[in-house]
C-alpha cells in the first residue's frame, strides 16, 4: 500500500499536464483579494531532486519537462508554468522539480492558507521538513481522503481541493469518487482538481463520466495521450485533470494550449487530446 514514490515520476509529462492546470487555477483564485485556502490529500515530497536515483531510475521527467526546457516557443501559460519550475533551478540548469506545494507556496499570497497531507512515512518526512515551517502552512501525517473532511468548508468560503492519489489499488477511483462527493456536500463553491492516470484499465477508464455526476454546477475535463501501450499492454498512456466548479477562462486557456503541448511531449504519432467542459 505504500509502496508508491512520486520521486521516480516526478517531473513526467502526467506531472506537466496536472502542474500546468494547477498553476492556472490558483493564478485565478489570486486575481481576488479575498483569502482562499488550498488543500492538498496526496501532497508526497513536494519537491525532487531529478539527479536522485529514484528520478534517475527511470529518467520520467526527460519525456516530460525536460523537453519544454530549452524551447523558446512556449504558450505563455505553459512559459508562466516552466518560469516556477525554473525558480528551483536558478543555474538554468534542469536539476529540481517543485511538486504540488513547491508550486503552491510560490503562487499563495500572505492571506492564503496551506494544508498538506502524506501518508507516506518516508515522504511525510521530506514533506515537514521542508513545508513544516512555512508561514500559513499545516502538514498532517495521514490519510488525505479523511483528513480533507475535517478542513471543508474553509472558513473564507473560497479553495481548492488537489486530489492525486497513487491509485495503486483499484480501491483509489472508488475512494476518488466518494471522496469528491462528499467535498461537494461540505463545500458546493469550491474548485476540486482531480487527477488521474490514463491506463489500458476500466477503471481508469470510468473515473471521468463518474465524476461528472459529483459536479452538478459544472466541471472541465481534459485528457492528454503521448504514449502508445507497452508489449504486455500496459503502461502510462497519458494522464487527465478533471477540474468541478473550474475557473471560466481555463477551457480557453487549455484549448489554445493542448494542441501544441500535446505535440511537444508526443511519443508516437497518435498522441492527442481530449478537452470538454459542462457549464451551469
Amino acid at each position: 500500500m505504500l509502496a508508491y514514490r512520486h520521486a521516480f515520476h516526478a517531473g513526467n509529462h502526467a506531472d506537466v499536464l496536472k502542474h500546468l492546470v494547477f498553476v492556472q487555477v490558483l493564478r485565478y483564485l489570486g486575481t481576488k483579494d479575498k483569502p482562499y485556502w488550498l488543500i492538498d490529500t496526496h501532497a508526497g515530497a513536494g519537491a525532487y531532486k531529478l539527479g536522485s536515483r529514484h528520478a534517475q531510475l527511470h529518467a520520467e521527467y526527460e519525456q516530460g519537462i525536460a523537453r519544454l526546457w530549452e524551447r523558446d516557443d512556449l504558450p505563455p501559460a505553459v512559459a508562466d508554468y516552466v518560469d516556477l519550475v525554473r525558480a528551483h533551478n536558478p543555474d538554468g540548469t534542469l536539476r529540481h522539480y517543485p511538486g504540488s506545494p513547491a508550486l503552491a507556496l510560490q503562487l499563495l499570497r500572505p492571506q492564503d492558507r496551506l494544508r498538506l497531507w502524506e501518508l507516506h512515512p518516508t515522504d511525510i518526512k521530506l514533506l515537514a521538513q521542508h513545508f513544516g515551517q512555512q508561514p500559513h502552512t499545516e502538514v498532517h501525517h495521514g490519510d488525505g481522503f479523511a483528513g480533507l473532511k475535517s478542513q471543508l468548508p474553509p472558513p473564507t468560503r473560497r479553495g481548492a481541493v488537489l486530489i492525486d492519489p497513487p491509485y495503486e489499488l483499484k480501491a483509489d477511483y472508488g475512494l476518488v469518487v466518494n471522496t469528491v462527493r462528499d467535498a461537494m456536500k461540505r463545500f458546493a463553491e469550491g474548485v476540486v482538481m482531480v487527477w488521474y492516470p490514463q491506463l489500458p484499465r476500466i477503471e481508469s477508464q470510468q473515473l471521468p463520466q463518474r465524476l461528472k455526476s459529483a459536479a452538478p454546477k459544472g466541471w472541465l475535463h481534459v485528457r492528454m495521450t503521448v504514449q502508445r501501450p507497452g508489449p504486455d499492454g500496459f503502461g502510462l498512456l497519458g494522464s487527465g485533470m478533471f477540474v468541478i466548479n473550474p475557473p471560466w477562462v481555463l477551457h480557453d486557456t487549455l484549448q489554445q494550449v493542448m494542441p501544441w503541448l500535446t505535440q511537444a511531449l508526443a511519443q508516437y504519432d497518435g498522441a492527442s487530446f481530449l478537452l470538454e467542459q459542462h457549464a451551469v
